[in-house]
């Protein structure tokens, strides 16, 4: 039995696995990652703070695989999955030049508007297929720039080499000899240009970054070096596979087609959708980006994000006390016969795609004295589905077809209220995975392509179908739509 082992650098924890040759975990090991965050928006973690929690993590993961029994020698590659547009600087020996300024981070907004004020909106997303917003990392670069003297100096010498995180643990991990990224990594940057997968002279000179050191661009799937993980291994691994995140979790979920896409049920929600071998440009408030690569094809997506999801549920418990366990929702809501006219729209941080409202607050509308608290969670269960169908008709109208199939993960896909009202609203069967951890199994899918242990897209969707439970939905159900127009007419409201 051959296995692969696969990193995945999370905002809060490195989670490491290492799974077989027929995509199940045999061995695991997770690792916590401080965070810091200021009341100024700034989020920030510390490079070396990083590298060393990826350590950590993989030091876990192999001793309890060697305690299982199994041979290290077996252990064929290695796919780094990684937290998207956070970034570090250093310079030519590897010291940080700067705190890893986290995806979350706001310190750039101001920064924004001004780009947006002079007109520069149309050239980014033309290029990059993203908007500028503080989110991605190339203006909260600019920030960092503007606020250090001493590292403008620097740049302006050359002396200044930019990655995103994939980058750092691997420039770390060969020593130096290794500065690479994947195509999903460098297009969240708001520098790379998704049309000639390269980065964007134009850009880079507007910005007056053309001295900036960047990665060599590769796809997900690639030889990208070799590492003993500092003497973790006796042998150096060879890293076959870097990819992002929400990238690798749809590569994950077997989204290998056009039509294809991923839900993720966090305390926000990501949705991906593979649009195929062309970039699609949204008039519907997508993003458009890179979906996975590999040597010989490259796939793209439409995504958009949904700002609440889970973290409202989390409200109701902590500031309105309606539970003590998320657990008893799928309960309540389901004591009560419909929502009874009350709608929850959780703008809680504004509403993201495809609405981006992002002054908007959160309100709960048509209370009467007939409303419960089961009513008010039973609303508030409903808007995670009513939003998912909303970036769906809007990417259903970007591509001019409907989707194929979705797949499902994350935290409330174990709300089965959830699951059964989504499928029901979209009328599409919904794919869940037995494995939790799909970033993971992302990677490990892409590192294994690369190194020989899968040979094809095919065997791997053979081997998710295996592990795979299918929701179908229940086409009787018209009244759900009725609710769904109920929603869009608070959303317009």
């Amino acid at each position: 039995m051959n296995y692969i082992l696969a990193i995945d650098q999370g905002t809060s924890s490195t989670k490491t696995i290492v799974f077989d040759e027929n995509g199940q975990a045999v061995a695991k090991g997770s690792v916590d990652l401080k965070t810091n965050y200021s009341g100024n928006g700034f989020v920030e973690q510390v490079p070396e703070d990083i590298f060393q929690n990826v350590l950590e993590s993989v030091r876990e993961c192999i001793d309890n695989f060697s305690t299982g029994g199994f041979d290290l020698s077996d252990i064929v590659s290695c796919g780094i999955s990684n937290q998207r547009e956070t970034f570090v600087l250093w310079d030519e020996k590897g010291e940080p030049l700067s705190p890893a300024v986290v995806w979350a981070c706001k310190r750039s907004i101001r920064i924004c508007e001004e780009l947006r004020s002079i007109g520069q909106e149309e050239l980014i997303r033309q290029s990059t297929g993203l908007i500028i917003d503080p989110y991605f990392s190339g203006t909260k670069l600019l920030w960092l720039i503007q606020h250090d003297p001493a590292l403008r100096e620097k740049l302006e010498k050359g002396e200044v080499f930019f990655g995103t995180v994939d980058t750092w643990l691997l420039f770390r991990l060969t020593g130096g000899k290794q500065f690479r990224t994947d195509y999903t990594n460098a297009s969240r940057t708001l520098l790379f240009n998704i049309h000639t997968l390269s980065w964007d002279k134009e850009i880079l000179e507007l910005w007056g970054i053309e001295k900036l050191h960047l990665p060599e661009v590769c796809p997900s799937s690639f030889d990208f070096g070799k590492s003993d993980f500092q003497g973790i291994f006796s042998h150096e691994m060879p890293v076959t596979a870097m990819i992002g995140d929400s990238h690798a979790a749809t590569f994950g979920e077997g989204c290998f087609e056009k039509g294809n896409a991923k839900v993720t049920l966090g305390t926000g929600s990501s949705i991906m959708m593979n649009t195929g071998e062309k970039p699609v440009a949204s008039a519907n408030g997508m993003l458009t980006t890179i979906c996975w690569s590999t040597g010989s094809q490259v796939n793209y997506a439409l995504e958009g994000a949904i700002v609440s999801c889970g973290s409202t549920i989390e409200w109701l418990k902590n500031e309105l006390n309606l539970f003590t366990d998320p657990k008893e929702t799928e309960q309540m809501a389901g004591a009560v016969e419909d929502n009874g006219g009350v709608y929850l729209v959780p703008a809680f941080s504004g509403l993201g795609a495809p609405h981006w409202q992002m002054s908007r607050k959160a309100s709960i509308e048509g209370l009467t004295f007939g409303a419960t608290k089961n009513h008010i969670v039973r609303a508030a269960l409903e808007s995670i589905p009513y939003q998912i169908r909303d970036v769906t008709e809007a990417m259903k109208q970007d591509i001019g077809s409907p989707l194929r199939a979705i797949s499902v993960n994350g935290g409330m896909t174990q709300n089965r209220f959830v699951i059964r009202f989504l499928a029901d609203l979209l009328g599409l069967e919904l794919r869940k995975l037995q494995t939790p951890d799909v970033s993971a199994l992302g990677a490990a899918y892409l590192s294994g392509l690369q190194s020989g242990v899968f040979k094809s897209l095919s065997q791997l969707s053979e081997i998710n179908g295996s592990h795979t439970e299918t929701i179908l939905p229940d086409s009787d159900n018209k009244a759900i739509l009725t609710f769904y127009e109920g929603w869009k007419e608070k959303i317009r409201g």
